[in-house]
C-alpha cells in the first residue's frame, strides 16, 4: 500500500469503496492520491465542541491567563486556551480537550509534537555537551552545514541544478553556513553580507575605498506583502504598515515592489542596490507563488547591477513543497546568492541558517558577524537529525502523496463555496491557501475551525494558511478538510 495509505491508517482508517459514507457516492477516486473524495461538502461539524466563551473558562485555566496577563508582555492576540502536550499532529490543553493542529507551531514542527527520535536526540546531546560559544569548534555544526550543502547540490538549489555531485575542491565544498537562532537573525545576517558585498563590489567598480563615505551602493529592495522578522534591520524589508510604523524611522535605502510586476524591475534594482530579498512562496503575506519567469528576470536584473539575492525560504523551504529548497525546482539561472532558512530545521528547537555561494561568503572574515548561542551543539545535533529523516526519499514520496491528496480537498472547496472564496488554491506541497473574497472571514473561519478542535491560521489580508506537520496523514487532512467544509457552511449562511 502506498506510503500515504498508510499514513492515513494511523488516525482515520482509509475508507474502503465498499460501504462508502453518502458523501462519497458517485465520485470516482482521486487519480493523483488515489484516495477516495467526497461528493458534497461535510457539515457534520456545525456544532462547538471547544468553546473558548467565558462560562467555559475553568478556575484553573482563568488562573493561567491571569498569570499571563501579568508577567508577559502583551504583544500576542492569543485565545483563551492553554496548551499542555503535544504527540504526533494533535495537541492537548489543560482541559485535556484534543486539538488537530494543521498549523504545526506555524510551518516549524515538520515532524509533529513529541517525536521519539528527536526526544531522544535532545536527551543525549544535551547530556553531553549542550553550549560551548563559537570561541570552539564541536562536532555537530560541520556534520549539519555538510548536510544541508549536499543536500542541496544534489536535490538542486543556490545554483546547483538537481543531479549536481557534491565535492570539495581546493578546501572549499562550494558554499557555507552560518547558523544563528532563528529566521530573523539569519535575514540579519544574510542582509549584513549583501551591505558587505555591495561594499567591496563598489569599490571596484569606482576605484575607491570601500570605506569611503560617498560610497551609494547600500540600497535594498523588498516586495509588498513579503515577511522577514522583526528585528529593526528585517523589519525594514517587511514592507507591511502594521508591523513597521510604530517604530519609524527605519535603516535608510529600502525600496519596495510587486512581486511578479517583472516590468517594474529595472526601474527597482539599480546601481546602487546591494541586495534584493524575496520569498520564493510569501507565507505571512497570504501564500503567494513568485512565478518562474519573474524569478528568473529578477536573477538576471540582480547580475546586470551587481546585487546579492536573497531567497528567504524560512516558511517555505526544506521540503515544505516537496523539493528542498522552494527553488529546487525552478531553473538554475533563477536561484540565489544567499538563501534563509529556520522553522522546520530542528522540529521547534531554536535555530536559523544562512547558505552562500563561495563567491559571496569570502568577504566574509574571522569578526565581522557573529552569535554566542547560534550553531549550538544541541541546536545542530537536531538539526541533522531532522534535516535527514526528513530527505529520506520514502518521506519524501509520502509528502507528495498527501500534498496531493490536500490540493483536491481544498480544489473542492473552491467549487462548493464560490460565494466566500477565491477561485485558485494558493501554495504548492504542504504550504497551502484558501482565498477569501471578504477580508473577514478568514480569521472568523480560523476561529470556528478552533471551536471544532482544528488548529488554522490566517495569511495576509484574505487568506486562511494551512501548514501542517510534513509527516501529516491523510486520514488528518480529511479530517481537518471535513471540519473546514462545516465552517465553511456556517459562514456561508451568516
Amino acid at each position: 500500500m502506498r506510503a500515504v495509505a498508510r499514513q492515513a491508517q494511523r488516525t482515520l482508517v482509509r475508507p474502503a469503496r465498499q460501504g462508502l459514507s453518502a458523501r462519497y457516492m458517485g465520485t470516482e477516486t482521486s487519480s493523483r492520491s488515489g484516495l477516495p473524495l467526497p461528493s458534497a461538502p461535510s457539515k457534520r461539524y456545525t456544532a462547538v465542541t471547544h468553546p473558548e466563551d467565558p462560562a467555559s473558562i475553568t478556575p484553573a485555566v482563568q488562573e493561567l491567563l491571569d498569570r499571563s496577563h501579568a508577567y508577559i508582555l502583551p504583544v500576542y492576540a492569543r485565545p483563551p486556551i492553554v496548551m499542555s502536550k503535544g504527540k504526533g499532529a494533535y495537541i492537548w490543553d489543560v482541559q485535556g480537550r484534543q486539538y488537530l493542529d494543521f498549523s504545526a507551531g506555524i510551518a516549524v514542527n515538520a515532524l509533529g509534537h513529541g517525536d521519539e527520535g528527536v526526544v531522544e536526540v535532545m536527551r543525549t546531546t544535551a547530556s553531553t555537551l549542550l553550549h560551548t560559544s563559537n570561541v570552539y569548534h564541536h562536532e555537530h555544526a560541520g556534520k549539519l552545514a555538510e548536510l544541508l550543502i549536499t543536500l542541496t547540490q544534489s536535490e538542486g538549489g543556490l545554483g546547483w541544478a538537481p543531479g549536481s555531485t557534491p565535492s570539495v575542491t581546493n578546501g572549499t565544498s562550494g558554499a557555507k553556513v552560518f547558523f544563528a537562532n532563528s529566521g530573523t537573525e539569519a535575514n540579519e545576517g544574510a542582509l549584513k553580507v549583501a551591505r558587505k558585498i555591495g561594499k567591496e563590489r563598489w569599490a571596484q567598480a569606482t576605484g575607491k575605498p570601500w570605506d569611503d563615505p560617498s560610497c551609494d551602493k547600500y540600497e535594498i529592495v523588498c516586495f509588498e506583502r513579503g515577511f522577514h522578522g522583526r528585528s529593526m534591520g528585517a523589519l525594514s524589508v517587511t514592507s507591511n504598515a502594521k508591523y513597521q510604523k510604530p517604530f519609524l524611522p527605519l535603516i535608510p535605502g529600502v525600496k519596495v515592489g510587486q512581486l511578479n510586476d517583472a516590468g517594474a524591475l529595472g526601474g527597482l534594482v539599480g546601481d546602487k542596490t546591494c541586495a534584493v530579498i524575496v520569498e520564493p512562496i510569501q507565507g505571512e503575506g497570504g501564500i503567494n507563488v513568485a512565478d518562474v519567469e519573474w524569478l528568473r528576470a529578477l536573477r538576471k536584473r540582480c547580475d546586470e547591477v551587481g546585487a546579492v539575492l536573497i531567497y528567504d525560504e524560512i516558511q517555505c523551504g526544506l521540503y515544505r513543497t516537496g523539493n528542498l529548497w522552494a527553488h529546487s525546482s525552478v531553473p538554475a539561472d533563477a536561484h540565489p546568492d544567499i538563501v534563509t532558512t529556520a522553522k522546520p530545521l530542528a522540529n521547534g528547537y531554536p535555530i536559523g541558517a544562512v547558505l552562500l555561494r563561495d563567491n559571496i561568503a569570502e568577504v566574509m572574515t574571522a569578526g565581522t558577524h557573529g552569535t554566542t548561542f547560534g550553531g549550538s551543539p544541541l541546536a545542530c545535533a537536531l538539526g541533522y537529525h531532522v534535516l535527514s529523516r526528513l530527505s529520506d526519499k520514502t518521506f519524501v514520496a509520502s509528502i507528495k502523496e498527501t500534498s496531493d491528496y490536500l490540493e483536491e480537498r481544498l480544489t473542492l472547496l473552491t467549487k462548493w463555496f464560490p460565494n466566500i472564496l477565491q477561485e485558485q488554491v494558493r501554495g504548492r506541497g504542504l504550504i497551502r491557501g484558501l482565498g477569501f473574497k471578504n477580508s473577514s472571514h478568514p480569521g472568523r473561519v480560523v476561529e470556528l475551525a478552533r471551536e471544532r478542535g482544528v488548529l488554522l491560521l490566517t495569511a495576509g489580508q484574505d487568506a486562511v494558511r494551512l501548514v501542517p506537520s510534513l509527516n501529516i496523514g491523510a486520514g488528518e487532512v480529511g479530517h481537518a478538510m471535513d471540519v473546514v467544509e462545516s465552517c465553511l457552511s456556517i459562514v456561508s449562511s451568516e
